[in-house]
């Protein structure tokens, strides 16, 4: 098997590879060790690893990291495994996939999978693969500007800081999109593959990851006062069921006619709107033990 391993997003988190890496040698397995240079750079590597032949590439990193690569691996038999080095690991979490090292390196070594079907986000000319959300509004604002160094410094905390900074100077506007072929309007946009939100907090109860389409989550309040709500009500489990938060399922969503808003998916900025976001082909196999 191929490790693609994320420096950026593993830095802090370096020691789990590593266990992971002596734990495998140990027992006789053959990992080939890859790091990545540059946005983008685990899906070139990914797809490269394919056409050489590997049966199960790797992603070491965070949710970023795992839909670059699960973007190489699209249209494949490869099976895509994972250890969980980046801030919040939402997808890890989801699937319940192990941390601790020895665990991680059984998980792989067995190999057993589940399907996980991942979106697809399309805007100008350029495509990319989301595997557990997308966001347009508020969140993604705070995504946009969040400033590296503090977040590789002090994880999940840097977001935290950071919407409280962003607050003041978001502009709270309305969000109108097509869900399904209907208009609809919202103050923030969640479009999820999973349950979870920024690590283990509950946002979709009724996602399906494993099933074409999506949960999309409006939150209608669109005011500062209403941001500091949702915002106290995620790490208390009461977000998905907060005043002015609509569950909707749906296979299309396009966001048109608004101003340029920026855009979020799986925790990395991804451009700005107009974009539609649609199922992938097909679903990927990934490896949970």
């Amino acid at each position: 098997m191929i490790i693609i391993f994320n420096p950026v997003a593993g830095r802090r988190r370096t020691q789990r590879l590593w266990q992971v890496l002596d734990v495998m040698m140990a027992n006789g397995i053959r990992v080939d060790l890859v790091e990545t240079a540059w946005a983008g750079h685990a899906e070139v590597l990914a797809r490269d690893a394919c056409n050489n032949g590997k049966r199960m590439v790797v992603a070491a990193g965070g949710d970023g990291t795992i839909a670059e690569v699960a973007n190489g691996l699209m249209g494949t038999d490869t099976r895509l495994g994972v250890i969980p080095l980046g801030t919040a690991n939402v997808l890890a979490n989801e699937l319940e996939l192990p941390f601790a090292p020895r665990a991680v390196a059984a998980a792989l070594a067995f190999g057993r999978t589940r399907s996980l079907w991942p979106g697809i986000v399309k805007g100008g000319n350029a495509s990319r693969l989301f595997v557990q959300m997308l966001g347009v509004g508020f969140d993604a604002h705070v995504v946009h500007h969040l400033w590296l160094p503090l977040k590789r410094a002090t994880g999940r905390g840097a977001y935290v800081l950071q919407t409280l900074r962003e607050i003041p100077r978001y502009d709270f506007g309305r969000i109108r999109l097509h869900i399904d072929g209907t208009e609809v309007e919202a103050g923030s946009v969640i479009i999820s593959k999973g349950r979870l939100y920024a690590g283990k907090y509950l946002l979709a109860p009724t996602a399906r990851p494993s099933e074409a389409g999506f949960s999309v989550v409006l939150f209608d309040r669109s005011s500062r006062a209403a941001a500091m709500m949702y915002g106290a009500a995620l790490p208390l489990g009461l977000l998905h069921r907060a005043p002015g938060v609509r569950h909707i399922r749906a296979n299309h969503i396009e966001f048109i006619g608004n101003e340029v808003l920026p855009v979020q998916a799986d925790g990395d900025p991804v451009g700005c709107t107009p974009l539609n976001v649609s199922n992938a082909p097909g679903p990927i196999r990934i490896v949970v033990g």
